[in-house]
């Protein structure tokens, strides 16, 4: 059974390990300067606490799950305990370290760097998701020079890991780091967005704030839903939202990096409120009860109801009409018009 190091016993830390520790693998931390919530993470996954060196010698993958900023200095530690070991660089099980986390392709190729010529080699990996947990697996993307160490990390499948590997023309080390980012340009940058968005709107107004909520619950019922679920996700953590902006628009460059820094000053603003006045956090959070209260109001609606009852009974009638019968004898296409026939009925049922 793998010894898999992962640090550190953040919210994704320590679900990758627990996720691993189920599995039947030994996880090792290191949890020095850490919080005492870190340390309860980490009690609760099943890690292993124990000192740097002790977790170098133990594990054949470090896995670093840190805040962005973190990721250089918390691999030149690495490196120091690499060196005061001394391994031959030509050892036949090389220790792996594994670079998890949002940071630009540069960096993470900087972080390579310091590997080379030792005996710990290098794997660039980029988490594409939220943290693990019942019925669902983040995937992470991997791509390294080496194609055999590769198929190596990919086995840790069989511990719960979905790992997908990154290869083919052009793939190499700061690909998986860019398909991170490029995935968080949507996801965090909508987060941005949004921010933005009410911030801006109360600055007007409070009046305007609500109305623009109640605009968006007419034209945008999705967004909306977005809003709802993201905003209230993104605040504790838009310290780190703040840096790994910057880090996109350092890869995206150019005029259109601009986009990514201005983010990267709304999540600072974000991150100083939630540790200061807190009045940029009851802002957000109003507008969010507000958006909550106005889709609440719109599924209430007597309309939204016999839509749903309409659609449901459309599909009744033409799950009956539609009985033994066949179009021009294309059986493969009337069995799938027949299961939509029949979810549509059977939803009609429960209405």
């Amino acid at each position: 059974m793998s010894s898999i190091a992962v640090i550190s016993a953040g919210a994704m830390g320590s679900a990758v390990a627990k996720r691993l520790v189920t599995a039947g693998c030994t996880v090792y931390t290191n949890l020095d300067g850490r919080s005492e919530a870190a340390h309860q993470r980490a009690r609760d996954a099943g890690m292993v606490d124990v000192s740097l060196e002790t977790l170098v010698s133990k594990s054949r993958w470090i896995l670093s799950i840190v805040p962005p900023r973190e990721a250089f200095a918390f691999a030149e530690k690495i490196r120091g305990v690499v060196d005061r070991r001394g391994e031959s660089p030509s050892n036949t099980h090389p220790r792996v370290f594994v670079d998890c986390n949002a940071v630009n392709p540069e960096s993470v190729k900087r972080i390579g760097g310091l590997f080379k010529g030792t005996s710990m080699k290098f794997i660039d990996a980029g988490i594409v998701g939220g943290p693990p947990r019942p019925g669902f697996d983040p995937t992470f993307y991997a791509c390294s020079e080496g194609e055999e160490m590769l198929e190596e990390f990919a086995a840790l499948s069989q511990y719960g890991l979905r790992v997908s590997l990154l290869k083919g023309d052009g793939a190499g080390v700061g690909d998986a780091s860019a398909l991170k980012l490029c995935e968080s340009m949507m996801k965090k940058g909508s987060i941005g967005l949004f921010m933005t968005m009410m911030l801006t709107a109360h600055r007007s107004s409070p009046a305007t704030a609500n109305a623009l909520m109640k605009e968006l619950s007419m034209s945008q019922p999705a967004l909306m839903g977005r809003l709802i679920q993201t905003v209230p996700e993104g605040i504790p953590k838009a310290y780190r939202f703040g840096y790994e902006m910057e880090g996109l628009g350092e890869f995206v460059g150019g005029g259109e990096a601009d986009i990514f820094k201005g983010f990267a000053r709304v999540f600072e603003r974000v991150a100083g409120s939630l540790a200061g006045d807190k009045a940029d956090i009851e802002t957000l959070m109003r507008g969010v009860e507000k958006a909550v209260e106005l889709q609440e109001t719109s599924n209430s609606k007597p309309e939204t109801k016999c839509a749903s009852l309409v659609a449901g009974f459309t599909g009744y009638l033409l799950l009956v009409s539609y009985q033994g019968r066949e179009i021009n004898g294309r059986s493969q296409k009337n069995d799938v018009l027949r299961k939509v026939c029949r979810d549509a009925g059977r939803y009609f049922v429960t209405v």
